[in-house]
């Protein structure tokens, strides 16, 4: 994703690739992107046509699974809504897959509910999506514990969910039981706020100082640590990165982690909640 906003350059696109490549060299099968990560309106899909090519160029890139999201539109004049209605989500997903360069999308993800479409219909539309054949598994993003179940109950087997978890966002960790009841995977998004040198609280420095790592890798530590459901996606544009983040995956914590008072529910999100 942070390669494809703030109108990124070649530098950075090169770099992306090789921290792409990095993480298929390092054993990572899991690769997140969304059609609405772009710098502009009119350049939609981006950062999935970036992924599709640092995969076609590796050697395992063939084997990684590519996870994408649909469901927030964008439009000229940079006006930003949702649309999760069957046609909208087929023509989306389809356009992902051509970008993707696959026939079936491993993995599609409901990126934000809309709230003009009452929620029991937008889980009807996602099972209607996944019946065309063109996705191989399903996941939701922003959902609470109760509509993740009621999700469960409606589409069938719901893959992952994707909701903000960090050091420094610990809102709804209830989701994290459902998906342990479920065999549901948690993929944070967001995984490093609170973390990075900018944000990072003197006392978590001070911490990662102690463990001999970084704020970045003791961050992927501790929601590791959370639950086994939690993969932790980490945006990166550089393989320093990569390696940074793949070395909390391993880091055993000594003591416990020093968070700050959580962040309060995006206003975002709320207004994303359906009506009914």
């Amino acid at each position: 994703m942070k390669a494809s906003f703030n109108n990124p350059d070649a530098e950075t696109r090169e770099s992306t690739i090789a921290a792409l490549h990095v993480a298929l060299d390092n054993g990572v099968t899991l690769f997140d992107t969304s059609d609405i990560y772009a710098p502009t309106w009119n350049t939609f899909g981006h950062n999935e046509t970036l992924v599709a090519e640092a995969m076609r160029t590796h050697p395992l890139g063939k084997s990684a699974i590519i996870a994408t999201k649909g469901g927030i539109t964008r439009k000229p004049g940079e006006v930003w809504s949702r649309n999760a209605s069957l046609d909208y989500l087929l023509r989306a997903a389809e356009a992902s897959a051509g970008r993707l360069g696959v026939e079936k999308i491993a993995l599609w993800q409901h990126h934000r509910l809309d709230p003009s479409m009452a929620f029991e219909q937008q889980l009807e539309n996602l099972a209607g999506l996944k019946q065309r054949g063109i996705i191989e598994h399903i996941g939701v993003s922003n959902y609470s514990a109760k509509q993740l179940r009621r999700a469960v109950e409606v589409v069938g087997t719901i893959a992952t969910v994707q909701n903000q978890l960090s050091l420094a966002y610990r809102q709804e960790t209830d989701v994290l039981a459902v998906c342990e009841e479920f065999g549901i995977k948690y993929l944070p998004w967001s995984p490093m706020k609170g973390a990075h040198h900018h944000d990072a609280s003197g006392e978590l420095k001070a911490f990662a100082a102690e463990q001999g790592a970084s704020t970045y890798a003791v961050a992927v530590a501790w929601l590791r640590s959370l639950s086994p459901s939690v993969v932790p996606l980490p945006g990166v544009t550089r393989p320093e990165s990569v390696l940074d983040a793949i070395r909390g995956l391993s880091l055993e914590l000594n003591g416990e982690v020093p968070v700050s008072e959580t962040l309060p529910m995006d206003a975002e999100l709320l207004s994303d909640q359906p009506k009914n």
